[in-house]
């Protein structure tokens, strides 16, 4: 198998803007992100681009403006950004959050950038309106990296987390680096007090109240740079994991009353091994070991490990970095984003990672490190021993970007994941997945009735053959990005599947059996599998 970039032939032909001065701007560094969106419930995945903007001195040859691009189903995109309008003209843009804020069947953005965020809400006939003031979620002020939906307090709405980042602007932009022609650097954020994480909580009617305080997830300072939404303890509820730039990771626990607990240190994911704060950026989780508990990725910058923390069950988290065969591969490579996936269709859940530099002129300073780098594939080998497989994976998988945003979809609805990432000042890169489908597999695309309409926070566990996986629907973004919201499950050469069970965040439990592989399931609380269409566009 391997993955191919279509993006070209596909008709997206957006361009990210690093809006590059020799004042090494720290927003210049950042890239931006992108997010899968079935912007008008056809069953085909439609993508949407975050960009940048001018800055006070850096104008661009043209106005810029963030792209949603409509998926044909034929294999090619149309740019529908002027009649959806969610352009985010004039926003300095760095990320998107998908969700359906206000439970009508059609998915919202959070758009989240320097200054303030947009959230667009989806009118359900191709169009998006402008909703932040009303909803009261602009982050004004803020420098918003992350966000993320998910519904903290299980009362059938979505809430909404944001990551926030560090308090730069361009009058306390101080020079790092040497001080000769073209040595000048990107400053690191130990230069610059960090922010705070934002907790909007969902009122129902359109508007949002800022409880970061009272529910504890803004009390400490933080360098935000992602995030994901998810039940680490199994307790049913959802906690919060936010991925800090040189500064303690965050974990906080659910305590079921709209309040949260910090268990960042006990838990053993705060820092490194030694004590050291690195600088997370990529984060994702998942059951890589087969055990229904879920693990946690972080990426970092070159000369650092990602780390792959194993669920102990009880709260904490031991460092499996090495246990797990990733080790030192990737000690030269900045992680900057990455996703758990079964890339394969195996059963068993890999990982994907991006890379690239985040200081551009970075060869002056270390020659083994270099600006556009390769990307990384992890296979897992079963129970969470992987193997680098990069090599594998044909040439457009190993060329060099300076990555940014990872999202992860089915665009093709073919049965296996293709992937989607945003290039620092350059041209994204759609990279179809060829042959994976090979394998069996199933994917689950939930509607919530008493619980939020996307059905985030659902457990799902499906046994075939005698394997048994345990997904969940997570919120949360990782780096900047949102990715497809079906749960996809490979299957090997298995060809039954015996059970599938669904909890939801509600705590229906829908039980359905003698499920259909290779197929694309829509499941409604309450009512089981329920008819809709997935078209799947032919190979080219």
């Amino acid at each position: 198998m391997r993955f191919t970039d279509i993006a070209r032939a596909a008709g997206i032909n957006f361009k990210q803007d690093a809006t590059s001065t020799d004042q090494k701007y720290y927003l210049e560094t950042m890239g931006t992100g992108l997010g899968w969106v079935d912007y008008d419930q056809d069953g085909l995945m439609d993508l949407y681009l975050v960009q940048s903007a001018s800055t006070d001195i850096y104008k661009p040859p043209q106005p810029l403006r963030s792209a949603l691009y409509h998926n044909n189903g034929d294999g090619t995109f149309t740019d529908v950004t002027e009649k959806a309008g969610v352009g985010a003209a004039g926003l300095y843009g760095q990320g998107v959050a998908v969700g359906d804020f206000d439970n009508d069947g059609f998915a919202d953005l959070y758009v989240t950038g320097y200054g303030r965020a947009i959230l667009y809400h989806n009118n359900g006939n191709g169009t998006f309106t402008d909703a932040t003031e009303k909803a009261g979620v602009a982050d004004q002020g803020g420098w918003a990296t992350s966000a993320g939906w998910f519904d903290y307090d299980k009362d059938g709405y979505l809430d909404l987390v944001v990551a926030n980042y560090i308090d730069w602007s361009p009058k306390n932009n101080i020079w790092c680096g040497e001080h000769r022609p073209g040595y000048r650097a990107y400053c690191h954020p130990d230069n610059y007090k960090g922010q705070r994480i934002k907790l909007y909580h969902n009122n129902h009617d359109g508007t949002f109240t800022d409880v970061s305080e009272r529910s504890g997830v803004g009390k400490p300072e933080a360098k935000g740079m992602g995030v994901v939404l998810a039940d680490v303890n199994n307790d049913g509820w959802p906690d919060v994991i936010i991925a800090n730039d040189t500064w303690p990771n965050f974990l906080f626990l659910n305590n079921h009353d709209g309040t949260f607990r910090d268990v960042s240190f006990s838990s053993g994911i705060a820092a490194s091994e030694d004590g050291k704060y690195e600088a997370g950026m990529g984060i994702d989780a998942a059951d890589v070991d087969g055990d229904g508990w879920l693990d946690i990725y972080v990426t970092h910058l070159d000369f650092e490990l990602n780390r792959l923390y194993h669920n102990n069950h009880d709260e904490t988290f031991d460092d499996a970095t090495y246990a797990s065969g990733i080790g030192n591969k990737a000690i030269f490579l900045s992680g900057v984003t990455m996703k758990f996936l079964d890339y394969d269709n195996d059963g068993w859940t890999d990982i994907c990672q991006v890379n690239g530099a985040m200081l551009d002129n970075i060869n002056l300073y270390h020659t083994e490190v270099q600006y556009p780098e390769p990307k990384l594939m992890f296979r897992n080998l079963g129970k969470g021993k992987f193997e680098k497989v990069s090599e594998q994976l044909r040439p457009d998988f190993m060329k060099p970007v300076a990555g940014r945003g990872l999202a992860v979809a089915d665009f093709d609805n073919d049965g296996d994941l293709d992937l989607a990432i945003n290039v620092r000042g350059g041209y994204p890169e759609l990279l179809r997945n060829d042959g994976a489908n090979a394998n069996h597999w199933l994917e689950v695309f939930l509607v919530g009735n008493k619980s939020n309409r996307d059905g985030i926070g659902a457990t799902l566990k499906l046994v075939s053959e005698g394997f048994t996986q345990v997904k969940q629907a997570e919120g949360g973004t990782g780096y900047m990005s949102a990715s497809d919201p079906r749960i996809h499950f490979g299957l090997g050469q298995r060809k039954a599947i015996e059970s599938l069970d669904i909890t939801w965040p509600s705590g229906t439990v829908d039980k359905l059996s003698n499920v259909p592989v290779n197929h694309i399931l829509t499941v409604k609380e309450g009512a089981g599998i329920v008819p809709r269409s997935f078209p799947r566009i032919a190979a080219k």
